[in-house]
């Protein structure tokens, strides 16, 4: 009987186990949480619709009417897109797919500023997905900060928890008064809460939406130690699923800080986000994010002591 109670004690466990484990080829993958699907709330766009290249035309492959568009780097270039307004405050959503193999040096970003209008006191809420070096393993960065410059970044870094080489994932700011959550396939990996201590370096001013694919050699890999090897060119990472949806602005008017923002006639507030069910994470979202950052995160700055001899207000 003792042997037939262990026996059945067993097989739950490794059915319960199972539920949240999967191995494959890159060792044990936890699965995620169930959460809310944000971005079925909002309609997808064309890349025609929504955004211009940015540099690098050749390289910029739309296809399906611009459902869908290619993005590249190749020895002669890398390549970019950018919305064609600028906005404060909304939901910026594409799905994803990064080139496979050998991607040391490689950078694709998924991101919102306005450096090229504030050149030494920018707005930046970025999604930075660096290629491998000796993990052979994509990286994403997140990094946010306001009125500022790279140099005062906030960046954390997480392994994904899939290979997103092989299907398109979804990557999303949600940007608005209340807090800043970036999210991958629905789940948040990252809240940056607004508050007296983080007011100023939160984004305050209107930015354009970009996607880009570039070298970055002597940024991405300790100096240039793991640089882009262009033998295993050209690097593809495909995107989809655009959603553009926030508080539109000019750009010519951008200054104006979200003062002619134009209305949607089907939103009550020219910020789509704005409403009580996007102003903090519901308890799904919440363990959602915090089995991203007990499973996956490695990097925080709020723990960077070598970096920061006095730690950021808001790591307090």
């Amino acid at each position: 009987m003792a042997f037939l109670q262990e026996k059945f004690l067993l097989l739950c466990l490794v059915t319960f186990s199972s539920l949240f484990l999967e191995v494959s080829s890159r060792g044990a993958v936890y699965r995620p949480p169930n959460v809310e699907r944000l971005t079925d709330r909002f309609p997808r766009i064309p890349f025609t619709q929504g955004m211009s290249t940015l540099f690098g035309e050749s390289n910029v492959h739309l296809k399906s009417n611009g459902s869908y568009a290619d993005i590249i780097l190749d020895k002669t270039s890398g390549s970019g897109l950018i919305s064609k307004n600028r906005y404060y405050h909304g939901f910026f959503s594409a799905s994803i797919k990064l080139p496979a193999g050998f991607t040391s040096g490689v950078v694709l970003a998924f991101y919102m500023s306005n450096a090229d209008q504030f050149a030494h006191n920018h707005d930046e809420i970025d999604f930075e997905l660096l290629g491998f070096a000796k993990r052979r393993q994509w990286v994403l960065q997140t990094n946010m900060y306001g009125n500022g410059s790279v140099k005062t970044g906030r960046e954390e870094k997480v392994y994904l928890w899939f290979d997103p080489t092989q299907q398109f994932h979804q990557y999303t700011i949600l940007w608005n008064k209340h807090h800043i959550v970036f999210l991958v396939d629905n789940i948040p990996i990252r809240e940056v809460i607004y508050n007296q201590a983080v007011s100023s370096v939160y984004p305050s001013k209107p930015m354009s939406l970009y996607a880009t694919i570039w070298d970055a050699s002597e940024w991405a890999t300790s100096g240039g130690k793991y640089p882009v090897n262009y033998k295993y060119a050209p690097f593809v990472a495909s995107l989809a699923d655009l959603e553009i949806v926030g508080c539109s602005i000019q750009k010519t008017n951008a200054t104006n800080n979200g003062s002619i923002c134009s209305k949607n006639a089907t939103l009550s507030s020219s910020d789509p986000v704005d409403g009580e069910e996007y102003a903090r994470l519901s308890k799904q979202q919440m363990a959602g994010l915090n089995w991203v950052r007990g499973k996956h995160m490695y990097y925080s700055y709020c723990k960077d002591r070598a970096r920061y001899k006095v730690m950021p207000a808001e790591c307090n």
